[in-house]
């Protein structure tokens, strides 16, 4: 069993927890990414500082296209969720990273999910940012673009990009081994998925201007993009899937 340490961990010990973790996660649909939290500081306003000491170790948690069928419909069933109360994706998360900290009870491990929110209504947690100095994903914004198209006035938001799966994935959140630092941990850089300039402006102009057609998630080739049943429940209002729910369930079941 790995031991509770507020300590430095090796190379090696970092090893066996990143082991861990792909073993419960991979399974289900989900990849983890480590970093260290002063990374993330590095990156964002102080506003949104983790406060944390700068070596402590971290890891980005990301849901990959299999996740709905492999996670979110069984989670469903569990659930038997009728009228389920806040949005089920993300009770389904918090069960699943709660899940994950019963796991290593000899470690103190904050969660913090994409979707909570401080008393003053700020994210918790940037993941895209977190994403990107994991080396996870690329997360492009309207600075990476040297010739800039937009009227300065124009709100361009930045959107991420997986090696692998192009915008066909989210970012679920992170896992903090509070009191755990690694000093050694090697930085994995961000790959630079887009080529050129036109390539970045493209994929801001398809994210910020046509989201909803999806298109954006097929700017690069992709290994795996989401099931009709999962387009199809995120393309439907909040308010209005529990008849989606009620289907996957449905079908689940047969």
């Amino acid at each position: 069993m790995l031991e509770k340490t507020e300590s430095i961990v090796s190379l090696e010990d970092f090893s066996k927890i990143k082991s861990k973790l792909d073993l419960l996660l991979s399974p289900n649909g989900f990849e983890c990414h480590p970093f260290k939290v002063g990374w993330y500081n590095d990156h964002v306003a102080e506003s949104f500082h983790l406060e944390y000491q700068p070596d402590t170790l971290a890891f980005v948690i990301i849901s990959i296209p299999s996740m709905f069928e492999k996670t979110f419909i069984p989670y469903l069933l569990e659930a038997d969720c009728l009228r389920p109360q806040g949005d089920p994706l993300d009770q389904c998360m918090v069960k699943h990273f709660s899940g994950i900290k019963e796991e290593f009870p000899s470690y103190d491990i904050t969660t913090i999910h994409d979707f909570e929110l401080t008393a003053n209504r700020r994210p918790r947690i940037l993941v895209q940012t977190a994403g990107h100095v994991s080396g996870a994903v690329r997360y492009y914004q309207r600075k990476d673009v040297k010739s800039d198209p937009w009227d300065e006035k124009k709100k361009i938001f930045g959107v991420c990009l997986h090696p692998r799966y192009g915008g066909w994935f989210a970012l679920r959140g992170v896992l903090i081994f509070s009191g755990v630092t690694c000093p050694d941990l090697p930085r994995q850089p961000s790959s630079d998925i887009l080529k050129t300039d036109d390539e970045i402006i493209e994929l801001l102009r398809r994210y910020n201007e046509h989201w909803e057609d999806w298109s954006f998630r097929d700017i690069i080739p992709v290994e795996e993009r989401y099931s009709k049943n999962q387009m199809d429940y995120f393309s439907t209002k909040p308010s209005e899937r529990m008849d989606i729910i009620d289907s996957l369930k449905n079908l689940a079941k047969n």
